[in-house]
């Protein structure tokens, strides 16, 4: 209580809003802002590493992000199975739009700890063991305009043990350059056991590149910079400004020019001189709800800011809240509402989107009114999600989405989707016609494409959908309120059959054939919880009642599967098994949008 008191006292982070989630619905009951694109950018498979990494590791995690000479880069570190069990090594993924991102490269590669290490406290001593990676910086844009690449070899002689305990072997850096090749690797930052003489590659300061030494050099001096490696670095390195362990610094600067710094649990403190100092000791920002888990700000395109976050003592959902000033944070919106399906265990992988990073001020401003985080789903799978400003969630006016007539790169603006990248959502070309293509091979996971509308009691929404097949595959169609709650599902499914939930059971309402067009309207009514469904000018199935009462219709649903429920608040944490058939890849099926329409 008096920690709580004394934050409210200060002039610092709070959350005055009313919403909060809850965490038994992945969604957390969080009404969308409008526009999210939650795309994967890397989905691990043990079986198939040729599609992936080209290891088959399936533990990625602690993904970060930087814009620098128009393309997108994204570091991540990589086990093969577990948390903080090696060999481990970091790799780096790179994008010219954010959608489509190419195959990992490895930066900083597996290193070999000298036998006969040990840790104090520790009985096992090194043998033909590997350095486990742990960085919380990736990237640094220098002023000479180079671009840094960051790791760090940590030392980890069990399972327990931890690689960010200030006995690790030393901070890794190289350049990466305007071609996309990297420079030689350096060691920028010793911990307390090692040194130029017992380390495998050379100390910056001997590189002969006097820009490349000069962005190092910049690099040391920032104390914001230096914050960031207080988990890994000596206890007592004299570069970090604030040596007590307080885990994943984030920060941004307000428009005073103070900074604002955030960690985990949503402890927050005020600089008034770039980080050297802290007006007072971290505490918990009033009103945040945040465990052990990353939590980002930044300033947006439109001047306002943004927390980004899991709300909840889990790891989902992960929403933002938006302040007008950086102080005031007011509202909770969703950015992810999902947990795909962990299909390979391993030490401390915990479920749902996690440790989300977005671009730091001075590593580049990407193009457009979005801005961009990364994240891992399940320490599996990564990837980003675009946010368009200002953050909304609410859209006026009738909804008429016909994609032949709308820009490319315009159409999908007010679509909320996510999109693994074995269930894409896309724009393309079908017959000559654009149309929204939501593809599906993943067994495991699911495409969404969702429309926020106008909220509506009584409504009329008109959709042409194309199936590429009968005979495999599934697509429903939800109707759901703000919280959502679906009161009306159909179903396209396996069998060429369009279904109707209809309380316990599903209602049959036509039977379609691979390649039919099939217009689809729906007119309802949640007042008296009637509805009707047409298909090709025709009613079918008569009068149907909503299988849920709902309020209003606020967004209507396009998914490749049905609503997962598992995990839930009371699932076990750290789950240890594999699912069957882990690396089965389904044949794929497709539905063709060509329209959206809603009165």
């Amino acid at each position: 209580m008096a920690a709580l008191t004394m934050a409210q006292a200060q002039d610092t982070v709070r959350y005055t809003g009313s919403t909060l989630s809850n965490v038994d619905y992945h969604h957390g009951q969080l009404s969308p802002a409008v526009g999210v694109h939650n795309i994967q950018v890397l989905r691990a498979s043990r079986e198939h590493p040729e599609l992936t990494d080209g290891f088959g590791w399936t533990y990625n995690h602690a993904p970060m992000l930087a814009y620098w000479n128009e393309t997108f880069y994204l570091e991540y570190l990589a086990d093969p199975v577990g948390e903080h069990i090696p060999p481990s090594q970091t790799s780096l993924l790179t994008s010219k739009d954010g959608a489509n991102w190419s195959k990992p490269v490895v930066i900083f590669p597996q290193y070999k700890i000298p036998d006969g290490t040990r840790k104090e406290g520790n009985p096992v001593v090194a043998k033909d063991l590997y350095a486990t990676m742990h960085q919380r910086i990736g990237f640094y844009t220098a002023s000479n305009k180079k671009l840094l690449a960051l790791g760090f070899y940590g030392i980890t002689l069990d399972a327990k043990d931890d690689p960010n305990d200030g006995n690790g072997i030393g901070r890794v850096v190289r350049e990466i350059k305007t071609d996309g090749t990297f420079g030689p690797i350096y060691f920028i930052r010793y911990n307390h056991a090692f040194n130029p003489k017992n380390t495998s590659y050379p100390f910056y300061a001997s590189s002969k590149d006097k820009a490349f030494v000069a962005a190092c050099n910049e690099l040391l001096s920032k104390p914001l910079m230096m914050q960031q490696w207080v988990e890994e670095a000596d206890r007592d390195d004299v570069l970090i400004p604030l040596k007590k362990q307080y885990k994943a610094f984030s920060f941004y600067h307000l428009p005073d020019g103070r900074t604002v710094g955030l960690w985990k649990y949503a402890l927050t403190s005020i600089s008034k001189d770039d980080g050297k100092t802290w007006q007072y000791v971290p505490l918990r920002a009033p009103g945040f709800v945040n465990a052990n888990a990353k939590i980002w700000g930044q300033k947006m395109p439109d001047g306002k800011f943004a927390t980004v976050y899991n709300p909840s003592e889990f790891r989902w959902p992960l929403a933002i809240s938006v302040s007008d000033n950086g102080l005031d944070y007011k509202n909770l919106l969703l950015v992810n509402g999902e947990i795909s399906t962990m299909r390979y265990g391993g030490n401390y992988k915990s479920y749902g989107p996690q440790y989300v990073r977005g671009i730091q001020e001075g590593d580049g401003v990407p193009p457009g009114n979005r801005f961009w985080v990364t994240y891992s789903m399940n320490k599996e799978d990564l990837w980003v999600s675009s946010i368009p400003t200002p953050v909304r969630d609410k859209v006026a006016g009738p909804v008429n989405d016909v994609f032949s007539t709308m820009p490319a790169d315009k159409a999908l603006d007010e679509w909320n989707i996510f999109s693994p990248v074995w269930a894409r959502v896309t724009i393309e070309q079908f017959k000559g016609k654009q149309v929204l293509a939501i593809h599906d091979k993943d067994p495991f996971d699911y495409a969404k494409a969702e429309r926020v509308i106008p909220a509506s009691k009584r409504l009329v929404a008109s959709f042409t959908v194309i199936p590429q097949q009968d005979n495999h595959g599934s697509l429903q169609v939800e109707f759901q309120d703000a919280r959502g709650y679906a009161g009306l599902r159909l179903m396209f499914d396996s069998t060429g059959s369009l279904q109707t939930k209809a309380g316990y059971r599903n209602k049959k309402l036509y039977t379609y054939k691979a390649g039919e067009k099939l217009d689809i309207k729906v007119e309802l009514n949640t007042a008296n919880r009637f509805y009707t469904v047409s298909v090709n000018g025709k009613v079918q199935g008569g009068a149907n009642l909503l299988f849920a009462p709902i309020d209003a219709v606020h967004r209507i649903s396009f998914r490749t599967g049905d609503i997962r429920r598992f995990p839930d608040a009371d699932t076990p944490t750290d789950q240890m098994w594999d699912v069957p058939d882990a690396g089965r890849i389904d044949r794929e099926a497709v539905y063709y949008l060509e329209n959206l329409s809603v009165q």
